[in-house]
């Protein structure tokens, strides 16, 4: 789900993980992914072709298939990257705070790219998005547990499963406000999900099987 501030236009970023892009395949994917995003604004993603989304980009055919299969492993890969990045923005940063999750950017990101939500529900693919989205929020929350001493109690043996089940809530949050039309200020909904986190976190017992002191 790569996020727009206006239809067409990303804010880029760097690959988090795996083996970086040199400049000329950076900008070629970024262009096929602009490409397609606009696209995506302006008609159903079944009606789109690769041939579209080459004129749109200036990629010549052989070009594309040097990365992608079809249009839809274009989204696919866009859609990781971006999950990747935003997921890993506060580990990556090792941010001084005990928030977990990047709730408040991530929210705000879909709110300023609506019509791109918009396009993608409509194409049937928001579903798909989330679920690749929950895997990546799990990791990078587990990455956050080895970096907040308020976790520190709670056993390694228990981060991953906790991770993936806060990662799920998330998930089912944004669900929740894109359903009631973005209403809610996204820093409101950090808030809420960081309270709803730690009250749960905290309880864990320090060992597993044994209550805490």
């Amino acid at each position: 789900m790569a996020v727009a501030k206006k239809p067409g236009s990303r804010k880029r970023h760097p690959q988090v993980s795996g083996k970086k892009l040199d400049a000329r395949a950076r900008r070629t994917r970024d262009a096929l992914g602009d490409a397609l995003i606009g696209l995506m604004q302006e008609r159903p993603f079944d009606q789109i072709r690769v041939n579209d989304v080459l004129e749109r980009a200036g990629v010549g055919r052989s070009t594309f298939y040097d990365h992608f299969r079809n249009t839809h492993d274009l989204f696919q890969s866009d859609a990781d990257e971006f999950f990747s990045f935003v997921a890993n923005t506060l580990a990556e940063k090792n941010a001084p705070s005990e928030r977990v999750a990047p709730v408040q950017e991530f929210f705000a990101h879909m709110r300023e790219a609506r019509a791109l939500i918009d396009a993608i529900a409509a194409a049937g693919k928001l579903h798909e998005n989330f679920s690749l989205a929950q895997d990546h929020f799990a990791r990078g929350i587990e990455r956050r547990l080895s970096q907040v001493p308020r976790a520190a109690s709670i056993p390694e043996a228990s981060r991953p499963a906790l991770a993936h089940a806060q990662a799920g809530a998330l998930m089912s949050l944004a669900r929740f406000w894109i359903s009631r039309g973005m209403k809610d200020d996204p820093a409101d909904l950090d808030r809420l999900f960081h309270e709803q986190f730690w009250g749960g976190a905290d309880a864990i017992p320090a060992r597993p099987g044994r209550a805490a002191p």
